[in-house]
């Protein structure tokens, strides 16, 4: 009998947040364990540093703030970007008129 453990520990749903921690980095992304428990897959285009050169590519052992962009992979998919974060914000109605992001820039002001 096949048992699916990461099912069995925790559901993770599309557009949730989680607080996570890096456990092992690769050329193509990152597994994180996800606080409460199960694992997650962060690509390397989901870092923030991918996209900036002043944010320092990720390490085991630094902690992230995420969001859920694929929960039915094995590991499911997350992203670090604020960008993905706003996306599912504004799709779960928790974006809030205003609210400012990590950046200082409002939701409406990112591109």
């Amino acid at each position: 009998m096949d048992i699916n453990i990461w099912r069995a520990v925790m559901k993770v749903s599309a557009h949730q947040e989680f607080d996570v921690t890096v456990t092992a980095v690769a050329s193509v992304g990152s597994i994180v364990a996800i606080d409460g428990s199960g694992i997650g897959f962060i690509d390397q285009v989901k870092h923030p540093s991918w996209w900036d050169v002043n944010v320092a590519p990720p390490q085991v052992g630094d902690r992230l703030h995420v969001v859920v962009l694929d929960p039915d992979r094995e590991p499911p998919r997350l992203s670090a970007l604020q960008k993905d974060m706003d996306i599912a914000r504004r799709l779960t109605g928790r974006d809030a008129a205003g609210m400012d992001t990590q950046d200082g820039t409002s939701p409406e002001d990112r591109r």
